[in-house]
């Protein structure tokens, strides 16, 4: 590991805004604040919304600063990248701003049922090999119910045809119909508040798809307990450009 991944790391574990259990799958116990975010970590009791995958933090902290009344927990297993948006939240004094560092398969260890109003995908991965990988799977829909109050609203953003294409299948498949949805977010203006809260955020990624002449899409969904879910069948071509994209991403984090 190199000397910056070494300080970013030492500087991770001084940060109070940061909360990390890299080792959630041998974790023992109940983690000390699944159920007590609200009182023992931000002091409030405004609603508390996730970004899953955060990478750098730049929506995460986008969204707090735009929505003061409601708090973000940032999660990613990737110290190194999440230490950008740690950084900037403890330099700014956000209060409403809070980083999981840990695996998100264990992601119902760290919340109490009903703890979370709401989740946000932000061009996750779309793991078009493998089903159970994918953030808005049944494996992973069935996680975050264990957790998300009911009817919480699930936020999807990504540069995917697949990833997006999958995920309105499934809920199709569900019968869920989208709060609101389209393929080209800043390609018109909107109305709607959730659509108009996710083109105002531009992540350094997001600005690359959108160089290269790739739309970006977003929906969101509500997420019901109770319901059964069951996966889409059907047949989704590939992202063709992803393999590219992948190696540019990883250049330019080796190489910032």
């Amino acid at each position: 590991m190199g000397k910056g991944k070494l300080a970013k790391f030492a500087e991770m574990a001084e940060n109070p805004l940061v909360v990390e259990c890299p080792m959630a799958a041998t974790m023992q116990g109940e983690f000390p604040l699944r159920g007590r975010w609200h009182d023992d970590f931000f002091h409030n009791p405004n609603p508390i919304m996730l970004e899953l995958g955060c990478g750098r933090g730049e929506y995460t902290v986008g969204l707090g600063k735009r929505l003061p009344d409601k708090n973000f927990i940032g999660v990613d297993i990737k110290g190194a990248r999440m230490w950008t948006g740690a950084k900037e939240a403890l330099q700014t004094g956000m209060k409403n701003v809070a980083f999981l560092r840990t695996n998100i398969e264990f992601i119902q260890l760290f919340f109490a049922p009903g703890e979370v109003s709401e989740i946000w995908l932000t061009f996750s991965d779309p793991q078009m090999k493998k089903v159970t990988k994918r953030l808005t799977s049944t494996y992973f829909l069935e996680r975050y119910r264990q957790f998300l109050c009911d009817d919480g609203l699930i936020h999807v953003k990504t540069d995917s045809n697949f990833l997006f294409t999958y995920t309105e299948e499934l809920l199709k498949a569900n019968h869920i119909e989208p709060e609101f949805k389209t393929r080209n977010l800043y390609g018109l203006s909107t109305s709607d508040a959730n659509g108009a809260l996710a083109s105002s955020i531009q992540t350094y990624y997001e600005s690359m798809w959108r160089a290269r002449g790739i739309d970006i899409k977003y929906l969101c969904f509500r997420l019901q307990r109770g319901m059964s879910l069951v996966e889409p069948d059907v047949e989704i071509p590939l992202d063709e450009y992803r393999s590219y994209g992948r190696e540019k991403r990883s250049d330019q984090e080796k190489h910032p």
